[in-house]
């Protein structure tokens, strides 16, 4: 059973009042401080997601990449630079989503507000994407691309071109539909679904 707040000890019964405007003035300076960062982490978030699949990534594979490795070092270098690239990419997706998670929890905590199954989940899922992708599927890659180029024999090279292929598509795929999810993401922190709501001292009754 939770206590009221009268019966709780005096040192507590400030903790269960953070988002209430009575017990801090200043409470809209922080809900303001709170969707600022949301909306800034959202915009970094997608905005580098859309410059890496349709601006950086691309130009790896373009007719300028080509020219300027020359055809002894071209695709081998521009799949090691779009690899090198992707990795920088996947570190700031994978700061963007710690923010993200924290900010749904400061506002859990601070508002009361207990975030929706779909919006934690989507948030959680894109965050999961970016660890996996930096960790278990960058890798992979890496590792056909090497074999692909300097295996010894042509049937490892093959084998491994065509698991580069696979693992390459597969995942394109799956960062494309991570851009939707950021841009839904980006468009809810633009438009809270509601007003930010205190926290009743009611729902601390028992």
């Amino acid at each position: 059973m939770i206590l009221a707040p009268a019966a709780l000890p005096l040192e507590v019964r400030p903790l269960i009042k953070l988002g209430i405007k009575l017990a801090f003035p200043y409470g809209g300076r922080v809900i303001g401080f709170l969707r600022m960062v949301g909306l800034v982490n959202a915009a970094v978030w997608f905005g580098a997601a859309v410059f890496y699949l349709f601006g950086a990534g691309p130009l790896t594979h373009s007719t300028a990449m080509q020219g300027l490795l020359g055809p002894r070092n071209f695709p081998y270098f521009s799949q090691a630079i779009e690899q090198l690239l992707t990795a920088r990419y996947f570190h700031l997706h994978i700061i963007c989503g710690l923010i993200a998670l924290a900010h749904l929890t400061a506002e859990w905590l601070y508002l009361g507000k207990y975030p929706r199954r779909f919006w934690l989940g989507l948030t959680l899922g894109l965050a999961v994407w970016g660890l996996v992708n930096d960790y278990s599927v960058q890798p992979r890659l890496k590792t056909f691309n090497e074999r692909q180029h300097t295996a010894a024999k042509s049937e490892l090279r093959d084998a491994a071109r065509r698991s580069f292929i696979i693992w390459n598509t597969v995942t394109q795929s799956f960062n494309y539909l991570m851009a939707v999810g950021l841009a839904v993401y980006f468009w809810r922190q633009a438009n809270p679904p509601d007003p930010a709501r205190f926290v009743p001292t009611a729902k601390f009754r028992g």
